[in-house]
């Protein structure tokens, strides 16, 4: 399956699968289900239980703790390359997540892209608002650096908040002068904290997850009284100019779409090389659920050729 293109913020593509299909009615009766009175707490049990059905990696994956600074999980595969290296920003809105959520996906991303990848345990709000995940993000990229890792060795990339903090992350590198990564890639990144897209009401029912009333009030959570529209919280309303290649990828049907387009514009006018990929009818990160849909698997596969290209020494 090739992915849609975006082009003046249309979609094309090939039919989703059967499998894909199925996952989105999952999704669409979760998110009816779903208690809107339920607390951040109560938010973060309910990922911490359901991990506990997620299945570990496969044999011969080498995944350790990393303590001290900003902790995090390291994880390599027989692909990873010692010096190659992926700096995984996780999503959940900024007030939920954390490495163990993702232990299915990291792996798969550091056999695609050959590299070693380090999910980051950035703090969540509302405990440590704005710029405490930014903070650590840039922390644990200086800290890549201070160990050894070439700039042109790294690639920084997350999903959701995790994609929005990975640009607003490149922006603040870049402006204190700190050698920027050879490439970035954002999943359905959420660009614009001040909630402008059109897509949040266009695509509000189509949109399987999540659900839109929730995510005013996660927003504020991380901005905290802050400019929703600062650089740093915002990169939609940063100046791109100077940023890495970067992949994009967003499904047709998501409230975020229009964060993703529109961050892919904004980086294309300030003259940045940046792919765009809209895929049809794909749930919010849907790279997520590799292991139940092919789309999610082809997609693992698109971004380990592009951070791959984008590597100095490509072998």
């Amino acid at each position: 399956m090739l992915p849609a293109r975006a082009s003046g913020g249309k979609c094309t593509g090939e039919a989703m699968s059967l499998r894909a299909e199925l996952l989105r009615l999952s999704l669409r009766s979760l998110k009816r289900r779903a208690r809107s009175e339920m607390t951040i707490e109560q938010v973060r049990q309910w990922l911490d239980d359901v991990t506990r059905y997620v299945p570990k990696p496969p044999r011969g994956t080498r995944v350790s703790r990393v303590d001290g600074g900003v902790g995090g999980v390291a994880v390599a595969t027989p692909q990873s390359r010692a010096d190659r290296h992926v700096l995984y920003l996780h999503g959940g809105a900024y007030c939920f997540g954390k490495p163990s959520h993702y232990r299915d996906f990291i792996w798969r991303i550091a056999a695609a892209t050959g590299a070693r990848v380090l999910c980051v345990d950035y703090r969540l709000a509302p405990e440590h608002p704005f710029p405490a995940a930014l903070d650590d993000a840039v922390a644990a990229y200086r800290g890549l650096l201070a160990a050894g890792a070439a700039p042109s060795r790294i690639a920084i990339m997350g999903d959701s908040a995790g994609g929005g903090l990975t640009l607003a992350t490149l922006l603040r590198l870049r402006d204190e002068g700190v050698g920027l990564p050879a490439a970035a890639v954002a999943l359905s990144p959420w660009t614009d904290l001040a909630l402008t897209g059109e897509s949040y009401v266009g695509n509000a029912a189509s949109d399987p997850m999540p659900a839109v009333r929730h995510v005013p009030g996660w927003a504020r959570h991380y901005v905290a009284g802050a400019d929703p529209r600062h650089p740093y919280a915002s990169p939609l309303y940063g100046d791109p100019a100077g940023l890495p290649p970067t992949l994009i990828q967003v499904g047709s049907d998501e409230i975020l779409r229009d964060d993703a387009v529109r961050m892919a514009e904004r980086m294309r006018a300030a003259g940045c090389s940046v792919e765009l990929e809209i895929w049809p009818r794909m749930p919010h990160v849907w790279q997520l659920f590799a292991r139940i849909v092919p789309e999610g698997r082809w997609a693992v596969e698109r971004i380990g050729a592009f951070v791959r290209g984008q590597m100095s020494d490509v072998r």
